[in-house]
């Protein structure tokens, strides 16, 4: 691993000699002893102890005794911290010992009677703790045996101060809702597990939910508990959905406040983001944390207050750095950036050096979020939401390796387990930027499999991740990817209740049935557009009903026993961890909440819009008018020879659509513009589907050989302006319909294209104040050969 080489200098520097288990070995510790401080080490030493033995417990059904003497046999795990020199008569290796915050020395020697002796010394409790995960993260284990397959020698301490994640106990999330004390402990030791040092919670925004176990007055005060039992910050997340002009109201939101500092064990931080939600200006936000900042030193001295510039305007954020400036308010910790908030390097620039900065990443949403998975196919999008089993390690180590820098760390938005890798590949880069993702991966496999299926799991994970990548008609890789994960599934049983591995094998299912659906669904409607190529014969009635019949192919699953393992696999989610893939089963918020269940059937095609239009086609009033609109639809994605078509949000259909750089180069994606998928009738519009994936602009379309002798014309769809350059040049469109599904139409003067190709490109229209919603867009584009 990454810290061995230097570790090992380190020893041969202090000269110490040490007889290290020899390399290659395996380092059986089935029969280890744990020696402790007891009674005298400060609580959160004593509780990594506790966590040692009870993970190890787990796992291997092995019972580590805590001691308070040296063994005379056996295994020895030494757990200690602090800077004492000595443990129970015995003097530490000193190369081990250190005063960075949270960081700790492991290293491997040999007993007097040739057993292993692991070191595990912290700088202080919290550094023993991450200690302890860095021994259950390396050990091999299984049922009645726990080894080591190779010494560990490390000194390490973190490179960001800040490692969290937010965990809201509400009722937007969907799966936290679900849980009682005892899961969130769990959860949250497994988090420190990977080195995260913060909790986030949101202790009085959302409606109760009805899954809550527990008040969520009762949870603020456990997670508090729970927080301070691992030695971790507890952050709340307090944004003000009142509006703060009004008296009453900012008074009763204030006492709101107060009373939750007052009944909190105790509170760390609290994060004030001015939007998002939340409406109000800078100069009414300051004025009240400075009330809050009160009211908080009262209760919980200590705790800071963070906010972040979320929703602001470009003259609210002047506003905002200028009232920092000038008035320096000790009660200020630092700035926090997320969604919408001015990128991070610009908060830093013109954040005062006393105040910190704090990073809100968007590591939870697929879609239409602050980092959208990189030109997911619409299948994907249309089906697993903004939060199905989202698994992309290389994706957000890129992220977190880009804007890091400039931060104090991080706690991450997240509104479920279904991102629960990302946040160990958060938590682990936030300790160390430069670490290994696939070690990362391996190492969390192998905590949570076992050692048995660690490394084929942690190359699953990454096959996971690939299934998103590109054209999914044309990914092979995802049947693969479900073989391998069924192979994983018969040779490791008794992980099937562990929800952690229901998760990989939903997403390894989930993704081969769409994509099973769609290769199935795309022939049904070329059936479908084939049977309407015999309308003039057969009449338009007949031609319809061929059509049809056709489109409702898709009505006989494709493959009934995979996706009845889906359901089962949801149920099981259900019942293991309170992950709700359903709104109506399941009792899932909103269908954008990790409702995918609830999406496994929709359409992959264009069945829905078919529909509605064969409707309206059988209501015309002449049979002509009907053959008429029956071509149009028929040709729609067809346009015929020496003619194109491109469905700009789709990577399947958009062959002609100049892409940018990648994300290992462009993980913001400022050079290559992503697709985004809009959001209508809670996911079940019955508009065209090209018309609800589309791009706000792309980079541009290129066509080679066009013919310089013919006449072309330009059309597109989408909704409000549409900009466009042939080869440079404006054209203006000849009609220019604004609306959704309004085509406009370009002519295309013949001098532009003399060399034989085509460049389209766009300006982008100048909205300022407009709603995302409601920006234009472009979704379809058609170069007609006349």
């Amino acid at each position: 691993m990454q810290y061995r080489a230097v570790t090992i200098l380190i020893v041969v520097l202090v000269g110490i000699a040490v007889e290290v288990v020899r390399a290659g070995e395996a380092i059986d510790l089935s029969r280890a002893k744990v020696v402790v401080r007891g009674t005298e080490a400060p609580a959160v030493e004593q509780t990594a102890g506790l966590v040692l033995v009870e993970e190890v417990k787990k796992r291997t059904g092995l019972e580590w005794p805590l001691v308070t003497q040296w063994p005379t046999t056996g295994p020895v795990i030494v757990l200690t911290s602090g800077t004492a020199e000595k443990v129970h008569g015995r003097a530490l290796p000193k190369h081990l010992l250190q005063q960075s915050a949270e960081g700790y020395g492991i290293a491997t020697e040999e007993t007097a009677g040739g057993e292993a002796l692991i070191w595990i010394i912290g700088a202080d409790p919290k550094g023993a703790l991450s200690g302890v995960g860095e021994l259950l993260r390396k050990l091999r284990w299984s049922k009645g045996k726990a080894a080591l397959a190779e010494p560990l020698d490390l000194v390490t301490a973190p490179e960001f101060p800040i490692r969290g994640h937010q965990l809201g106990y509400r009722t937007t999330a969907n799966s936290y809702d679900a849980w009682d004390a005892p899961a969130y402990d769990q959860y949250i030791r497994e988090l420190a597990l990977f080195g995260a040092n913060a909790i986030e919670n949101i202790p009085f925004q959302d409606e109760d939910s009805s899954h809550m176990p527990i008040t969520r007055q009762q949870m603020n005060r456990e997670m508090s508990r729970i927080c301070q039992r691992y030695g971790m910050a507890y952050w709340v997340w307090t944004p003000a959905t009142v509006d703060l002009s009004d008296a009453k109201l900012r008074a009763a939101l204030l006492a709101e406040h107060e009373a939750f500092y007052k009944d909190c064990p105790k509170v760390d931080a609290v994060f004030f983001p001015g939007g998002d939600p939340g409406d109000n200006p800078p100069e009414l936000v300051m004025p009240f944390l400075e009330d809050v900042s009160k009211l908080l030193a009262k209760h919980q001295p200590g705790a800071g207050i963070w906010m972040s510039l979320q929703g602001f305007d470009e003259r609210g954020v002047d506003y905002f750095f200028q009232w920092v400036s000038e008035h320096q308010p000790d009660w200020f910790t630092g700035a926090v950036g997320g969604p919408s908030s001015p990128p991070l390097a610009s908060l830093r620039s013109r954040l005062p050096g006393k105040y910190l900065l704090r990073d809100y990443p968007d590591i939870t949403h697929t879609v239409r979020s602050q980092y959208p998975t990189c030109w997911i196919d619409p299948a994907f999008a249309f089906t697993s939401g903004r939060e199905g089993p989202n698994p992309e390690p290389v994706y957000y180590s890129t992220i977190h390796r880009v804007t890091a820098p400039v931060t104090d760390g991080f706690i991450t938005y997240s509104d479920g387990i279904h991102d629960d890798l990302n946040k160990a590949v958060w938590s682990a880069l936030g300790w160390n930027s430069g670490a290994d993702v696939r070690e990362v991966v391996a190492d969390y496999c192998r905590l949570f499999f076992g050692s048995e299926v660690a490394e084929p799991a942690a190359d699953g994970v990454f096959a996971l991740e690939r299934n998103w990548s590109g054209p999914l008609a044309t990914n092979g890789g995802v049947e693969a990817t479900l073989s391998l994960w069924q192979s994983l599934d018969a040779q490791a049983p008794e992980l099937r209740g562990n929800w952690r591995w229901q998760l990989v094998q939903l997403k390894a299912h989930y993704d081969a049935y769409v994509r099973a659906r769609l290769l199935a669904e795309t022939e049904y409607e070329r059936e479908a557009n084939e049977a309407l190529t015999r309308a003039k014969e057969i009449g338009s009635e007949a031609a319809i009903t061929a059509a049809q019949q056709a489109l409702d192919k898709a009505d006989r699953h494709v493959r009934p026993k995979l996706r009845a393992n889906i359901f089962e696999l949801c149920e099981a989610m259900f019942k293991s961890i309170g992950y709700q893939t359903s709104v109506e089963k399941y009792g899932a918020n909103d269908p954008q909440r990790g409702a995918l269940l609830d999406f496994v059937d929709h359409p992959l095609n264009s069945r829905w819009w078919l529909e509605d239009q064969f409707e309206k086609v059988l209501q015309m009033d002449t049979e002509d008018a009907k053959l008429a609109r029956l071509e149009v639809l028929r040709t729609w994605e067809n346009p015929g020879s020496g003619s194109y078509y491109d469905d700009i949000g789709n990577v399947g259909k958009s062959e002609h659509v100049l892409r940018g750089e990648w994300i290992s180069t462009d993980p913001m994606m400022l050079h290559n513009p992503n697709p985004d998928f809009m959001w209508w009738d809670d996911g079940k519009s019955r508009v065209r589907p090209s018309w609800i994936s589309k791009m706000d602009w792309p980079l541009g379309l290129r066509y080679l050989n066009v013919d310089p002798q013919a006449s072309y014309e330009v059309r597109t769809t989408g909704y409000g302006e549409c900009l466009l350059r042939v080869n440079g040049e404006r054209v203006k469109p000849v009609a220019d319909g604004r609306e959704m599904g309004d085509v406009k139409q370009f002519l295309v003067p013949r001098a532009l294209y003399q060399s034989g190709s085509i460049l389209l490109t766009f300006d982008v229209p100048y909205e300022p104040g407009v709603n995302w919603r409601e920006v234009s867009r472009l979704s379809e584009v058609w170069l007609i050969k006349e």
